[in-house]
């Protein structure tokens, strides 16, 4: 697959089939994922590879945490505090088209929480990545990283699989980090599921919108 048909094909999987991926082909993933750019090379990411026991373990915890109104406690914060246009409306549209597709409706709160924990279950994809760093490094190595996300996602297409990256692993980084037995100088970034995807499901079914190129650029010459 060529790159841009891999970036162009790449969505958000939010449900998989029953089908293992291999170590091997992880293995390919990262290493072209490494290849990302990073200021002075400091190569910030980290990479946890869970499957099996580990996976459900990581999940079970998450889940009990929620149910025990444990509240979130990131290690950084995603998205503003209060929601302001254009952003607003994209949010917005974004999660109608998703439940949308589902058939469930702004009511139905508890068809919604199923849905939404399902994040902590990887959507039930084979291999589950939590990607971390030094949370001592600055804003630039938080950039470093997203790039170094992207290849994976794209990298996967080569590969058919597909993924979903999730800032919903950040949500409870100190479960994560005593599940992985990892430092506290760590700071969670999010997880991502990677496996192959179930087209049959109404949830992969719809794609969101992109703006048009003239909507976010301005040429000077």
């Amino acid at each position: 697959m060529d790159v841009v048909s891999a970036i162009k094909s790449r969505q958000s999987i939010r449900a998989f089939v029953d089908k293992p991926v291999s170590n091997d082909i992880i293995r390919k993933i990262l290493d072209a994922a490494r290849y990302a750019p990073s200021g002075v090379n400091t190569q910030p990411w980290h990479v946890a590879v869970l499957r099996g026991e580990v996976l459900n373990t990581l999940g079970d915890k998450i889940l009990d945490a929620r149910a025990a109104a444990v509240a979130d406690s990131p290690d950084y914060q995603y998205y503003p505090s209060e929601w302001f246009e254009p952003y607003k409306s994209r949010r917005q549209a974004c999660g109608l088209a998703l439940y949308s597709a589902l058939h469930i409706e702004k009511k139905e709160t508890d068809k919604r929480l199923v849905q939404w924990n399902k994040n902590y279950r990887f959507f039930g994809a084979s291999v589950g990545l939590i990607i971390y760093m030094d949370r001592r490094v600055e804003t630039g190595s938080w950039m470093d990283l997203g790039m170094f996300i992207q290849n994976i996602l794209v990298a996967a297409r080569e590969f058919d699989l597909g993924t979903c990256p999730q800032a919903a692993l950040a949500e409870h980084p100190d479960i994560v980090r005593q599940v992985l037995k990892l430092d506290d100088h760590y700071a969670i970034a999010c997880g991502i599921a990677i496996g192959y995807p179930d087209m049959t499901d109404p949830v992969n079914q719809y794609r969101t919108d992109r703006l048009d190129i003239d909507e976010f650029t301005k040429w000077y010459e």
